[in-house]
């Protein structure tokens, strides 16, 4: 059952500042490396790519289309890219699956539950037909198929949201292996020619109302990083990359989440973040718990990550009263809750109790904290001090903290992204709205490639590469030309 936390905390007092003065050092931030991507959100787990003008503003299924390829089946992880490699998975199922439904609804839609309706009130059974585990290379500048290795087959045993894909993690690679996992079923470690090296099987456990899994694996030097939480026996564990070896495992006192762990690198020491609803945990490289904090919300989706030496944390069912995000300095020890009403602490430089999202997770671009919350609205913060950003008068005068980014935009789950000056949110419908930080973060285009679209999009050498429910897109502005030697 869902834990809605009891705990009331005050929500930050709003500051009221001018956006032109934070404009001016909007796009500070270190430089990101982007000729490959390697993981879920990039290899810093930021989706903001170096400024290139290869890199398109518009595009449709025609303009500014390097390629368009089919992928088979279902599945919402990310590309990654790694040299003339990108990578995806899928799982493809020998008999007919229930088409995904966008948008917020009850109930819940587990196609293979046998126990929630899923359409028109009907109760669908598990899934009984074989489904085939894949994982699939394409090349970077032809995408042509490279090639296809399956990893398993099976029927089921476990069920999954109606939005949700049996292969819903994003791979993970080094350039020297691809790192697969899929939720309830295993992890596979496969070679750049797609040959199986080992394989770390994982036992189904049951999920929160039958949603499924999601949170993806991530690598740091020889340690494959997976946390596994679901409502028998959560935990964390590291693989060594090159056997698959169990180097630990952590028991863990949380229910179900779907929230990629992230490692936080900073002067004092290298963490291991998990977001969880119980607890926010971090953990040094052996495993062992390094501090905690609670008062996250009662699901958590949205990826630990950090920028400007800070961790960023997150979540926001849309059924709980308190959407939480915290700012977290390096170096904490022990529990660093905030205590009753307080809005910081030594380690908690900022907390507002009513920006976070539900599924995306959230952008900071130079000195904004972006927010793109499921409905079609986003906000934005100082993301060095936490205080709401107004753009206008008029937003100012009535404190309008959200913003729509169009009326009848649909609902969001892929995480937003960034380049040129520019945020990128694409929603369910397959259409990515462009908002310019610049200037007042207007809309400025809308994009469409008519297809329902859940991935969070990758980067890499002036390409941007957007997943719809059928295809993988490479997206170049092919005549532009890039400055230097």
């Amino acid at each position: 059952m869902f834990k809605v936390k009891s705990r009331s905390l005050a929500r930050l007092s709003v500051l009221f500042s001018c956006a032109a003065l934070l404009a001016a050092s909007a796009f500070a931030a270190a430089p990101v490396e982007t000729d490959n991507w390697p993981s879920f959100r990039g290899s810093k787990a930021l989706s903001i790519a170096d400024d290139d003008p290869r890199l398109p503003t518009s595009w449709s299924t025609e303009e500014n289309v390097a390629w368009k390829v089919p992928v088979d089946g279902l599945g919402w992880s990310s590309p990654v890219i790694w040299g003339n490699k990108v990578f995806v998975t899928t799982v493809v199922s020998d008999g007919e699956v229930e088409e995904p439904k966008m948008g917020l609804y009850f109930p819940y839609g587990s196609p293979e539950s046998g126990g929630f309706p899923t359409k028109d009130g009907v109760l669908m059974e598990r899934a009984k037909d074989q489904h085939h585990w894949w994982v699939y290379a394409f090349d970077f500048e032809t995408g042509e198929s490279l090639w296809k290795t399956k990893v398993h087959s099976s029927v089921p045993n476990f069920d999954r949201h109606l939005k949700n894909t049996y292969a819903s993690e994003t791979p993970v690679t080094d350039g020297e292996r691809v790192y697969a996992m899929f939720g309830n079923v295993g992890v596979w470690a496969l070679d750049m020619d797609g040959k199986i090296l080992w394989n770390k099987p994982m036992e189904a456990s049951a999920t929160r109302l039958g949603w499924g899994t999601a949170a993806s694996p991530v690598l740091h030097g020889e340690t494959l990083v997976v946390v596994n939480d679901n409502d028998d026996q959560s935990y964390m564990m590291g693989l060594a990359a090159r056997t698959g070896e169990v180097g630990f495992t952590v028991k863990r006192e949380e229910g179900t989440n779907w929230s990629t762990p992230f490692v936080w690198e900073h002067e004092g020491r290298t963490e291991i973040v998990t977001a969880g609803s119980d607890q926010v945990r971090s953990y040094d490289l052996e495993g062992r718990q390094l501090w905690s904090l609670s008062g996250m919300d009662s699901i958590s989706i949205p990826q630990p990550f950090s920028a400007h030496g800070l961790l960023y944390l997150t979540s926001g069912y849309v059924g709980d009263k308190i959407k939480p995000v915290f700012a977290i300095r390096p170096g904490a020890t022990g529990d660093i809750t905030l205590e009753e009403g307080q809005q910081s602490n030594e380690y908690v430089v900022w907390y507002n109790d009513s920006a976070g999202p539900y599924h995306p997770t959230p952008l900071v671009y130079g000195d904004y904290y972006f927010t793109l919350l499921d409905l079609g609205f986003f906000t934005v913060h100082n993301a060095k001090t936490g205080e709401e950003l107004y753009f206008t008068e008029d937003q100012k005068a009535s404190k309008q903290v959200k913003r729509r980014i169009k009326r009848g935009s649909g609902g969001f789950t892929a995480s937003p992204w960034a380049y040129n000056g520019k945020i990128f949110v694409l929603s369910e419908d397959g259409d990515t709205y462009v908002l310019d930080s610049a200037n007042n973060f207007e809309l400025v285009g809308t994009n469409s490639l008519d297809e329902v679209a859940m991935s969070t999009p990758a980067m890499a050498r002036g390409s941007l590469f957007i997943r719809t429910r059928g295809h993988l897109y490479r997206l170049t502005n092919a005549d532009a030309k890039v400055s230097g030697p």
